[in-house]
């Protein structure tokens, strides 16, 4: 998964971007709401970490605009700010969820990823597919209870199948929300990939809708 991080302090942007990483997500960083304004209008993300002052405006603004043109990504306010009216004004323009500095790094990131799951349909931070499990927490995977060994990038890779099943996801969708925007693979790095998780889960799991993308599935496909 991967997170916008909107925070003009260098020394918590640095922190939290760790954990964040540390957690399993890529993330990319904006100074200030003009910069954010670009990424989140011409890159894909999963979730939008914002910070409310920002040095070029209130970041409650640059999101009741970025709500008022469509942009519906999950959004975490971080601020300062503890008033009841600022939580509300908040939520008004648009937000999802809303943390007060200081905060824990550990708490920023069990909030966003329930707020990646909700808005993907999932109330439970374990996802399942059939036998197939994935705790969004741990990012332990299992299969039919027992632990399964996946490098990190197998692990995102099949997070973001999981989040998005039954549906089918393009290659192009797995390099945006998947991949460092620096270091996008084409299509035959996410083939092998694929292939890779194929080996370990079972073969039949991840099916190659010709010209579509992947999806994952939950049972085994009839004989025949």
């Amino acid at each position: 998964m991967k997170c916008l991080l909107v925070e003009d302090d260098q020394a918590l942007a640095r922190e939290l971007g760790q954990a964040l990483r540390d957690g399993d997500w890529l993330v990319e960083h904006a100074f200030n709401g003009q910069e954010a304004d670009f990424l989140v209008r011409t890159e894909a993300y999963d979730s939008l970490i914002l910070d409310v002052g920002l040095p070029d405006g209130d970041g409650i603004r640059w999101l009741a605009a970025w709500r008022e043109d469509g942009i519906d990504l999950p959004v975490l306010i971080l601020t300062a700010r503890e008033r009841w009216a600022d939580k509300a004004a908040g939520f008004s323009a648009g937000a999802d969820d809303y943390v007060t500095k200081p905060f824990e790094s550990a708490e920023v990131l069990f909030r966003l990823r329930a707020l990646v799951r909700r808005s993907h349909g999932h109330a439970h931070p374990v996802l399942r597919m059939g036998e197939l499990s994935l705790d969004t927490h741990t990012q332990h995977v299992a299969l039919a209870g027992r632990p399964v060994s996946l490098t990190a990038q197998e692990t995102r890779l099949l997070s973001y199948l999981m989040h998005a099943a039954p549906r089918v996801v393009s290659r192009t969708e797995l390099s945006e929300h998947v991949y460092d925007r620096d270091h996008e693979p084409d299509s035959n790095v996410i083939d092998v990939q694929v292939s890779r998780l194929r080996r370990k889960l079972g073969a039949w799991r991840i099916v190659t809708q010709r010209g579509q993308g992947y999806r994952l599935l939950a049972e085994q496909p009839a004989a025949g």
